[in-house]
């Protein structure tokens, strides 16, 4: 026995050394690819000595000689902390994700092909001018350079996925760093995929009732919506959404693309006569997040802010003398249009002119231990031709036709890159609405800030499309009709623009820019309707703001939509007679009623009120649709505000939606609310308990920063993900964008990934933070080291001081010149 014991004892022993011995060889090559910080480097493609000053926060301050040489040192940087996310979104851009995820990913591979970005990068690398061409040639050098220390130096290749995946790293291309503009545009449009749900909707609902389901902004005059009349054939039957997405791609369902605030007060409305502005972009959240914080030192004056590793450009920030910020435009810029094939040759297709030939191209996917798989690509005058298996455009595509899209990212006369580094160039407002007049895509709310007073400007394309446009842009259109084709561009005199507001404030929060009727109008669908009462609150409270007040207002947590509606859906409910018994659904339902009653609408990540709330109007809408909408309900996986509340003051006959078609009895839209609510009630307590008092909201909302390859992998995933508990909610400034769909619906998955206030009175008291942290490898201290600064509402300094910056280094890169 005791030899036995000896045996199993060595036995377990052994074992565990060999287990440690493993683990500790995975971290020693998994760790190779940490930077060094202070290292020195000596490289080809720069003209005199780079310095690259990371201060206490990893924040890289670039010093050099020459513009061309600071975006040298930018790309060095960004390819030492982003690497892997930098390749990956190349990869994705040109439809090669398979060759290293195998057959997962062909659905997005198929689709990036054939909208064939990559050659529409190529093409608009040769109009831009001379000075962003050299920009993107030195941050090309720069991002090379470090991959070459890579491959010589045996630096773990690169970053830890690397050696999970294909190890073959491309060098970086000019082109490369335009084709990730074109995949950010990507990921915040979303008017393709509104087209395809209102074309659905519509062929099971009367105009009046669509117009309840996806409604205008108040005030907005739109055409008719009835698809199945362009089609008659089409069956008018509810069907359940088939295409449910693909990994890594980058389209987002309706109601999850961009979003964003910003706002801006003049010095005559800041308590220290300087100019204030505020921006918080909103993204998918991810780990790491897109945003990477930089400095870059050039010959006009430093520049400081938010990039996207890829780009050579300082996206939202400000320089000494001007600041800007970005929220998505919600621009019209994507038009699906069904075209008809030949009959007789289903190589053509119909033109205004007659039949013509499709133009065609083959491609090959290669896929990781698979065989590769063959495309035949088309293009119609109006753009790509989709295949119907993606996002449900079989149910839309009449038999004989096929989808196109048009949009103005596609154009091989891109100029944005130019566009964006005029723009980091330039010294006031002025400057800079001129500087962005030949930005396409993705289409921006520019928010300006100098000396002399603010301004808003809508940047990037607008199609110009005929007056009598059939659906306006709002349905999938026939495409041989030429009233429905595009002509160009819109003039950029015609993009909305604020200039020295009478009040001197400013603002967007992916709000209605524009009330010219179409085919000015800008669009048709926004953002937000709901954020914006809450700013234009905050900002008249005051009669001068500072930092901190902008600092409290991007930070608040209120829902003037709770505020709104549960007025409105509980009216009838708040008091029933006598209390009753204990441990009935009654008596739950009156604890909830209680408890709502007196919350002022907070949505605090440690309040049990959010949580009923929010299950309580989700449960609502979908008893509100399902009926009428059967499986396509599953579509509509957040609340609309502006469709429940036209349901509950009965606006145009909305509270029709209230009755049950299925049931006998005629239900009243208090029936549903009290329904609804019961439900709602008994889900949390399935899922969370039935202690109401002792719910979290945070609980549920949490943040979920999810590594894009290896968060679902088991063991990984919970070295790789990061996860907060979180406060804000959909439509709140603050803003939690939560999932909608899945066993836990309210996971916060799209957020304000960078936040920056930048105070002019006192510069380096401007602040910013990002969501995660500066390092894409999870075995840095800096990948996740701004993560709870972020979830805690703080921030760091944003500083254009050279020695406030050394202050405190992690390292000083030194990039010396070849002798």
């Amino acid at each position: 026995m005791e030899r036995v014991f000896r045996w199993t004892l060595r036995l377990f022993t052994g074992t565990a050394l060999l287990i440690a011995g493993g683990l500790a060889l995975i971290y020693f090559f998994a760790s190779r690819s940490i930077p060094d910080y202070d290292a020195k480097w000596t490289v080809d493609g720069i003209t005199a000595p780079v310095e690259i000053v990371r201060d206490n926060a990893n924040v890289p301050h670039v010093f050099g000689e020459t513009d061309a040489d600071v975006f040298y040192g930018l790309g060095f940087a960004h390819a030492q902390d982003r690497l892997w996310q930098m390749t990956l979104l190349r990869r994705t851009a040109q439809g090669r994700l398979s060759e290293l995820f195998g057959a997962r990913t062909v659905k997005t591979d198929e689709f990036l092909r054939r909208l064939d970005l990559y050659r529409a990068a190529n093409a608009s690398f040769e109009v831009q001018d001379d000075d962003a061409k050299a920009a993107l040639r030195a941050y090309a050098a720069g991002v090379n350079a470090w991959i070459a220390k890579v491959n010589s130096e045996a630096l773990g290749r690169g970053a830890p996925e690397f050696f999970l995946f294909r190890p073959e790293i491309a060098f970086w291309q000019p082109a490369d760093s335009i084709v990730i503009a074109k995949i950010m545009a990507l990921d915040l449009a979303g008017q393709m995929q509104d087209e395809i749900l209102r074309a659905q909707a519509s062929l099971l609902l009367s105009p009046e009732r669509l117009v309840d389901l996806m409604p205008d902004v108040p005030d907005a005059e739109a055409a008719a919506q009835d698809f199945g009349a362009l089609f008659p054939g089409l069956p008018r039957k509810p069907a359940a959404p088939g295409w449910q997405g693909a990994p890594l791609l980058p389209v987002k369902p309706v109601g999850m693309g961009g979003a964003s605030n910003a706002w801006a007060a003049a010095p005559s409305r800041s308590a220290a006569n300087a100019p204030l502005l505020a921006n918080d972009p909103h993204l998918g959240l991810t780990a790491p997040t897109i945003w990477y914080l930089a400095r870059l030192e050039l010959e006009t004056g430093g520049v400081i802010g938010a990039t996207i590793p890829g780009m050579p450009v300082v996206l939202a920030g400000r320089s000494a003398k001007l600041g800007w910020g970005i929220t998505y435009a919600y621009v019209d810029d994507q038009d699906l249009f069904i075209e008809e094939l030949n009959p007789a040759n289903s190589e053509e297709y119909r033109t205004p002119y007659g039949w013509a030939p499709f133009r065609t191209e083959r491609s090959i996917i290669s896929i990781a231990d698979a065989d590769p798989l063959t495309i035949t690509m088309r293009w119609t005058e109006n753009g790509p031709v989709l295949p119907g298996s993606h996002f449900d455009l079989d149910r839309i595509t009449p038999p004989g036709h096929v989808a196109a899209l048009a949009w103005t990212a596609l154009s091989p006369h891109d100029t944005s890159l130019t566009a964006a580094i005029r723009l980091m160039r330039s010294g006031s407002i002025d400057d800079a609405i001129d500087a962005t007049e030949g930005f396409i895509a993705p289409a921006l709310n520019l928010v300006l800030a100098d000396a002399d007073g603010v301004a808003m400007q809508v940047i990037g394309a607008q199609p110009a499309r005929d007056p009598g446009h059939v659906s306006q842009g709002r349905l999938p259109s026939l495409g041989w009709h030429i009233r429905n084709r595009w002509n160009g561009r819109l003039d950029y005199e015609k993009n909305p623009r604020v200039l020295s507001p009478e009040g001197g404030l400013v603002g967007n929060t992916n709000n209605r820019t524009s009330t010219k009727p179409f085919p000015e109008h800008v669009s048709f669908v926004w953002g937000d309707t709901q954020r914006i009462q809450r700013l234009d609150k905050l900002m008249a409270e005051r009669e001068v703001h500072t930092r901190e007040s902008f600092i409290a207002a991007q930070l608040d947590t209120v829902s003037v939509t709770a505020r709104s509606l549960l007025p409105l859906i509980a009216r009838d409910l708040w008091y029933t007679g006598e209390a009753a018994p204990d441990g009935t659904p009654e008596r739950q339902r009156q604890r909830a009623l209680d408890l709502l009653a007196n919350w002022n609408g907070e949505m605090n990540e440690h309040l049990p009120e959010p949580l009923i709330y929010a299950a309580w109007l989700r449960q609502l809408q979908h008893k509100l649709i399902e009926d009428d909408l059967g499986p396509l309900s599953q579509a509509y996986t957040h609340a609309d505000p502006i469709f429940i509340e036209r349901v509950y003051r009965n606006i145009d006959g909305a509270a029709a939606w209230c009755n049950i078609k299925q049931s006998a009895m005629e239900e009243t839209c208090a029936d549903i609310a009290r329904i609804a609510l019961d439900e709602a009630l008994l889900w949390i307590g399935e899922t969370y308990g039935t202690a109401l008092e002792s719910l979290r909201w945070g609980d549920a909302h949490e943040a979920v920063h999810k590594h894009q390859v290896l968060g679902d992998v088991p063991g990984l995933k919970w070295i790789v993900n990061i996860r907060q508990s979180t406060s804000g909610g959909d439509n709140t400034l603050q803003r939690g964008k939560t999932s909608g769909t899945g066993p836990n619906p309210f996971l916060n998955t799209h957020s304000a990934g960078y936040r920056g206030v930048y105070d002019f009175a006192d510069p380096d008291a401007s602040v910013f933070v990002t969501a995660t942290g500066q390092s894409g490898h999870p075995l840095s201290r800096h990948y996740d080291d701004l993560g709870e600064l972020w979830r805690q509402g703080e921030y760091i300094p944003m500083t254009l001081n050279p020695e406030l910056a050394r202050a405190g280094a992690v390292g000083i890169t030194r990039l010396m010149p070849q002798p």
